[in-house]
């Protein structure tokens, strides 16, 4: 079944292309980059754009400053949390990693 927008859509880039409106775009004539997820490009180029990065790696920088905060913390008591804190981490980094590459 036909969408019922479909003909005006049509309509709209046949006139956007008359008027020269997909002249002189950037990248014209070079190939598409290679893409591992073509279903999503579009999100993934916004996201990527827009400073985002995978749930595994926004989890690895949380990481990062509590090995950080570990080197400079003293207290005992506070060293024993944020190691179980870094173990859980862990875990949850590896969690998104397997699905992120599914």
């Amino acid at each position: 079944m036909k969408h019922p927008l479909e003909d005006l859509i049509d309509a709209k880039i046949a006139a956007a292309q008359a008027d020269g409106a997909f002249d002189n775009l950037e990248g014209m004539g070079k190939p598409l980059a290679p893409c591992d997820d073509p279903e999503n490009i579009l999100f993934s180029k916004v996201v990527r754009d827009h400073g985002g990065a995978p749930e595994f790696v926004v989890l690895a920088r949380e990481l990062a400053d509590m090995r950080s905060e570990l080197a400079e913390t003293g207290d005992r008591t506070r060293r024993m949390e944020i190691m179980k804190d870094m173990s859980m981490m862990e875990a949850k980094i590896d969690i998104a990693r397997k699905q992120f590459n599914r």
